[in-house]
């Protein structure tokens, strides 16, 4: 391969939004080429995040079905499962190692897209050069380019946390042993899949979180549903954490050798508290991959957080340099970079004028029971509009609910105060992911409750949760049959 090559389009990156791009080009008849460092062809999403978490959600969950069985008609000998968490490990390598292959490495092969290994840097406008790796030297050229170089995990800066030993999403992947217990810094979705996977494969898990609620950037009941439920299963939640000071002690243990401990020092609710365990995960966010790219040396722009700022057609200030993906921010979701990869390349090619309506775009924890939301909330409204009309319907009143016995969860609809348009939709509850689809093309469409009302919805389905909230607009739901319209 010689030294310097030029295609149509050029991108940093091997995740989710490269590969939408790539997609793209490719139906344009334009070549292309990535540079991909860090994590293998494929970025966070198979890697390291949704791939291998809800791989293991599902093992952590059939690891506790005993424990939690809700059937008189059901008896199992002996309520405690065995968990070998190496071999969960190894099968979540082998389908990692499979989705790996057949949905990036041979995509790109099938749409000819040249792949270089290493740390690639911007060198001019549309000059990409890997400076380190398998192809150290190697410089290419595009017409256009695209960033889309992802994010990593972030600690946030407590006094001495930077001095401690901490696993992460991505390193916890690396354990092949687990510790008897474990503190969790942070509230987010990372923190409570990870904290239920640990918790239901035996680690004692505490879940520290700064804000008075778990999931403090969905709506409120949202996160004081799930902490209820954490709590109801035996994590310890703690919320309203002003955290303090992180250390590392020796300890002995009834003769046992010297071992390490954290100890988290905290103020709740103005009370001095110490929470110990024998690791610390640190789940407080993540931070764009934007450093020692050469973002300044073609004139791009990040904002304070380090993200890429881009306009609503995902242009830098450089025109012809797109970014797409965790790079430029929030919402860090697959879809959403693979979405925002395809529509920078219809927009640097094709002058579409391609934009993301990100009010529609829903957010999903994989939880058991899952969350899920789409839309404004019931304080941005009342932010907004000064009033807000909402109805909640509770899991406990829909007959699927009590057909299977899992009661736990609500679902909450904000409709328009003068059109009756949905405007969002906010869940907690078994199959809540599967739900929000729905919920979504509501919100995306502006389709009001009497649409959803006079939509029949299969019986008994969790679905109906969300006709029974827009009924509740309607009519006294407690005096409903199951299948009045």
């Amino acid at each position: 391969m010689s030294q310097h090559q030029s295609y149509d389009l050029v991108i940093l990156g091997g995740g989710a939004a490269a590969f939408a791009a790539i997609t793209e080009a490719s139906s344009r008849g334009l070549t292309t080429a990535l540079v991909n460092t860090r994590l293998p062809l494929g970025g966070t999403c198979v890697n390291v995040g949704c791939v291998p978490s809800k791989h293991l959600l599902a093992v952590a969950e059939t690891a506790s079905e005993p424990a939690h069985n809700p059937f008189d008609g059901v008896e199992y000998s002996d309520n405690e499962p065995s968990i070998d968490w190496a071999a969960a490990l190894d099968e979540k390598d082998r389908l990692v190692e499979q989705l790996r292959h057949e949905n990036y490495v041979a995509v790109a092969d099938h749409f000819e897209t040249d792949i270089y290994e290493g740390y690639g840097r911007l060198v001019d406008d549309t000059t990409i050069e890997v400076v380190e790796g398998t192809d150290e030297g190697v410089r290419i050229t595009g017409k256009k380019v695209l960033v889309a170089t992802g994010s990593s995990p972030q600690a946030a800066p407590i006094d001495g946390l930077a001095d401690i030993d901490s696993e992460t999403s991505e390193t916890i992947l690396e354990r092949r042993e687990l510790p008897e217990s474990i503190v969790i810094i942070g509230g987010g979705y990372i923190a409570l899949e990870w904290g239920q996977i640990l918790h239901r494969v035996g680690v004692d898990t505490t879940i520290l979180q700064r804000s008075d609620r778990v999931l403090s950037r969905m709506e409120g009941q949202l996160g004081r549903e799930i902490q209820q439920c954490f709590r109801d299963e035996g994590i310890e939640v703690i919320t309203g954490t002003d955290f303090d000071h992180v250390r590392s002690v020796h300890a002995d243990d009834d003769g046992t050798p010297r071992r390490t401990k954290i100890i988290v020092e905290t103020t709740v609710d103005g009370d001095a508290r110490q929470f110990a365990a024998e690791e610390l995960f640190v789940a407080t966010g993540v931070k764009p991959n934007t450093g020692n790219i050469g973002l300044d040396t073609v004139g791009i722009e990040t904002n304070d957080r380090g993200a890429v700022i881009v306009d609503e057609h995902f242009q830098t200030a450089n025109p012809d340099v797109y970014a797409a993906g965790d790079v430029i921010g929030e919402p860090e979701l697959e879809t959403v970079a693979a979405k925002e990869g395809n529509h920078a390349v219809k927009n640097a090619f094709g002058n579409d004028g391609k934009t993301i309506d990100y009010n529609a775009v829903p957010a999903v924890v994989f939880t058991s029971p899952e969350v899920a939301s789409v839309g404004t909330t019931e304080l941005e409204y009342m932010d907004k509009y000064g009033t807000c009309t909402c109805r909640t319907v509770q899991m406990s009143d829909v007959p699927k609910a009590k057909a299977v016995k899992d009661t736990r969860g609500l679902l909450q609809v904000v409709k328009h105060h003068e059109t009756d348009e949905i405007v969002g939709v906010h869940m907690v509850g078994p199959r809540a992911a599967d739900m929000i689809p729905e919920a979504t093309l509501a919100v995306k469409f502006g389709i009001t409750i009497d649409d959803i009302i006079d939509t029949i919805h299969p019986f008994p389905t969790f679905s109906e949760a969300f006709k029974h909230a827009c009924q509740a607009f309607r009519r006294d739901t407690s005096t409903m049959s199951c299948c009045v319209e």
